[in-house]
């Protein structure tokens, strides 16, 4: 069902069982697949791919131009995936260059008033809190939660099942399985309820533990002499695996 009271430019493709509500506004160059509702003064601007089944609640603006000096005009993409809330006034940009993308994954749960930047790379079952701020160029792995207020700062990565707790501002990476705390923001230890409650035995929360004990608090000289204590002293596992992945493809160091 589409408003007649809302605008939909007659070059958007619009999928099956789409609901538009009145007042929102479809700009041209916007591609909406099957089974998505889009409430009232929702904006979906040019450069929009997005996919089935998402949730776009009052106020929310979705591929909105850049907010980067670089930005020079071209056709850029922000690409929402399947089963995504996105609640009021939250703001998803697109793309600097159109060689790049934002990217938003699937069943994720943007809350009000978030932020994600241009070129910001979002995984899966994912949930930005209340006026959190993704800056641009950064990756949110699956998993994570940002709790409310969070500022997280350009190039900066959160890693898979990472809780980042609320009013953090960080300019490091935050690794894996994690909860980061307080500002300065640092290594709160691990997030072991939430681990446990999706299934994670206490053989790899111990093992996982250790690793972080010797990234964190081992007498180790640099990050690099930290990894290779892991390799040498914990058990290897998915889990572990992902732990020294992330922490050899760093660039701007751990919290």
């Amino acid at each position: 069902m589409i408003s007649p009271l809302a605008y939909v430019d007659p070059s958007a493709k619009i999928g099956k069982n789409v609901t538009i509500h009145p007042f929102a506004y479809i700009d041209k160059n916007v591609e909406i697949g099957d089974d998505n509702v889009i409430m009232p003064y929702v904006s979906i601007l040019s450069g929009a791919r997005i996919g089935n089944g998402n949730t776009f609640y009052q106020g929310a603006v979705i591929s909105a131009v850049p907010q980067d000096f670089h930005f020079r005009g071209e056709d850029t993409i922000a690409r929402i995936g399947n089963n995504n809330t996105v609640r009021e006034y939250a703001v998803i940009i697109r793309a600097t260059h159109a060689d790049g993308e934002t990217r938003v994954g699937d069943n994720n749960f943007i809350m009000q008033a978030a932020r994600l930047s241009h070129d910001a790379h979002v995984g899966n079952h994912i949930v930005v809190g209340n006026g959190s701020q993704v800056s641009g160029d950064t990756t949110i792995e699956d998993h994570a939660v940002l709790c409310s207020c969070v500022l997280m700062q350009p190039h900066t990565r959160v890693g898979q099942w990472a809780f980042v707790q609320g009013g953090c501002s960080f300019n490091k990476d935050i690794p894996p399985y994690i909860i980061a705390a307080q500002n300065p923001t640092v290594y709160h230890g691990v997030n072991k309820i939430v681990l446990t409650h999706f299934g994670m035995s206490d053989r790899v929360l111990r093992h996982i533990t250790n690793a972080y004990r010797l990234i964190f608090q081992g007498n180790t000289i640099n990050l690099d002499d930290a990894v290779d204590k892991v390799r040498d002293q914990v058990p290897m596992s998915e889990e572990i695996e992902n732990i020294i992945r992330f922490c050899k493809e760093t660039k701007l160091g751990l919290i």
